[in-house]
C-alpha cells in the first residue's frame, strides 16, 4: 500500500510582489512501512514537502494523499482532526514546554481527544516506556539531557499512535552518540510498531538509517 503519494507538487510563496517557488512539479510515492530520508542542500524544499505531508501546509497545486487520505478536499477542522490521528512530528529543537513534565509533555496531543486523564496518563507513560524514559516520567525539560528531550518530543510524537512519522533534523542539535542512539529509536519504531518514516537531514551518516535517500535540488527530485 502507498502511505503518502505525492503528485505533481508545486509550492510558490509570495515575498511582497514576488512569487518564489520552492517545490516545482514534484512527485514522489512512498509506501506503508517505509523510512525514507530526504536529503538537499538548504532551500530545496525538504521542510516544505515535509509540511505538506503533514498537512501543516497546502500546496499551491497538486495533490497529496496520506494514509489514504486526499487532503486536498479536507477544511481546516478536518484536516486538524486528520492530522491528529495520522501524524506524528519531530522536531529539531524538541518544543517541549519547560513547566511541564515528560509525562505532561507528552500528554498533550491528547488533550484534542475525548479521553479521561487516567488514560491520557497511561497512554503517555507507555510512550514513555517505548522510548527508554520510563524512569523521567516526573522531570521537567531543564533535568533532562539533549537526547532525552528528544526522546520525550519522539513519545509525543507516538503517543496517538499515528501511521507516519515526520522527523525535521531530528539529530541537528545532538552530539553523535546521542544522535545515533535517537536514530536507532527511529529505526526501532519502523520496524518493530510499522511506522512509516520520513526524516528530513542534512547529515549523510543519518541518512544510512533510512531504507532510501531522496534527493531534492531546488524544488525537484535529483538522481
Amino acid at each position: 500500500m502507498v502511505m503518502v503519494d505525492v503528485r505533481n507538487v508545486r509550492k510558490v510563496y509570495r515575498r511582497d510582489t514576488q512569487e518564489v517557488p520552492v517545490l516545482d512539479g514534484l512527485s514522489i510515492a512512498i509506501d506503508e512501512g517505509d523510512f525514507v530520508g530526504l536529503m538537499g542542500p538548504s532551500g530545496s524544499g525538504k521542510t516544505t514537502l515535509l509540511n505538506l505531508i503533514g498537512g501543516i501546509d497546502r500546496p499551491t497545486s497538486g495533490e497529496l494523499t496520506v494514509a489514504g487520505q486526499a487532503l486536498g478536499p479536507l477544511g481546516g477542522r478536518a484536516l486538524a482532526k486528520w492530522r491528529s490521528r495520522t501524524i506524528g512530528y519531530i522536531f529539531q529543537l524538541y518544543n517541549l514546554i519547560p513547566v511541564l513534565t515528560a509525562e505532561q509533555n507528552v500528554e498533550l496531543p491528547l488533550m484534542l481527544v475525548r479521553m479521561s486523564g487516567k488514560e491520557r496518563r497511561d497512554r503517555a507513560r507507555h510512550a514513555l516506556g517505548i522510548v527508554g524514559l520510563a524512569d523521567r516520567v516526573k522531570h521537567f525539560p531543564r533535568q533532562l539531557s539533549g537526547g532525552q528531550e528528544q526522546r520525550v518530543a519522539i513519545a509525543r510524537a507516538i503517543v496517538s499512535d499515528p501511521r507516519v512519522l515526520l522527523a525535521d533534523e531530528p539529530t541537528g542539535d545532538l552530539d553523535r552518540k546521542s544522535g545515533d542512539e535517537i536514530l536507532e529509536l527511529l529505526a526501532r519504531l519502523n520496524r518493530e510498531h510499522q511506522k512509516t518514516i520520513v526524516m528530513v537531514t542534512h547529515d549523510s551518516h543519518a541518512a544510512e538509517r533510512a531504507h532510501r535517500v531522496v534527493h531534492l535540488d531546488k524544488g525537484v527530485l535529483s538522481a
